[in-house]
C-alpha cells in the first residue's frame, strides 16, 4: 500500500531564472503551489508525484513584470490558472509531463533526496531539491523583443529549481 506525503509549503519553494538582455539573470518564484508524493516505501524509488502551481502567484519583485508574466503574452493566468507536473518515477532524476499554458511536454529534472527526519512535533518529513532547464517556447511562451545591439530581451532557456519538504501522512 502506498504512503502519501503532502507538501509542507512553509518549508518549500519553487524558483526560476531567465537571462535578461543577454547579460544577467532575473529570478522569480511562485508563491502558491502544492505537491504530493505516493511512495511504496521510504526510498521513494518510482514514487508517483503530482504538483500544481497557481500561475497568478508568480513573483519577481517587480509588479509590472509580474503582471506581464500573468498576461496572455506569457502564462495567460486567466485562461490557464495552473501549471501542472505529473510523474510516475522519482530517482536521481524525475521525468514527467509538465503543462504550462495548456501545452504539455515531458521534462526531466535532476533530484537530490535530502533524507528523512522527524520534527519536534513528531511529524516525519522528507526533503528534496530539484533543478533543470526548460525551453519556454515549447509551452507557447513566445513573447520577446529584439535588442538594438543584437540579441533578444529574454532567453528561451529557463532554469527551474525547488526545495521541497513533505510530511508523511498516517
Amino acid at each position: 500500500m502506498a504512503t502519501k506525503w503532502n507538501l509542507d509549503p512553509t518549508h518549500s519553494e519553487i524558483t526560476f531564472k531567465v537571462k535578461h538582455m543577454m547579460i544577467s539573470n532575473v529570478k522569480g518564484s511562485f508563491r502558491n503551489f502544492n505537491a504530493e508524493i505516493e511512495a511504496e516505501d521510504d526510498s521513494f524509488k518510482n514514487a508517483k508525484t503530482t504538483a500544481t502551481i497557481q500561475t497568478d502567484s508568480v513573483f519577481t519583485n517587480n509588479t509590472d513584470r509580474d503582471n506581464h508574466l500573468k498576461s496572455a503574452e506569457f502564462f495567460n493566468a486567466e485562461a490557464h490558472p495552473t501549471i501542472t507536473f505529473e510523474s510516475q518515477t522519482l530517482n536521481d532524476t524525475i521525468t514527467g509531463n509538465l503543462t504550462i499554458n495548456g501545452i504539455t511536454h515531458p521534462v526531466t529534472l535532476d533530484v537530490d533526496f535530502g533524507g528523512i527526519n522527524k520534527d519536534p512535533w513528531g511529524n516525519t518529513k522528507a526533503g528534496f531539491s530539484f533543478e533543470g532547464k526548460i525551453n519556454r517556447k515549447d509551452f507557447g511562451l513566445n513573447w520577446n523583443a529584439a535588442l538594438e545591439a543584437g540579441g533578444v530581451m529574454v532567453s528561451d532557456e529557463v532554469k527551474v529549481a525547488g526545495e521541497l519538504q513533505f510530511v508523511k501522512q498516517a
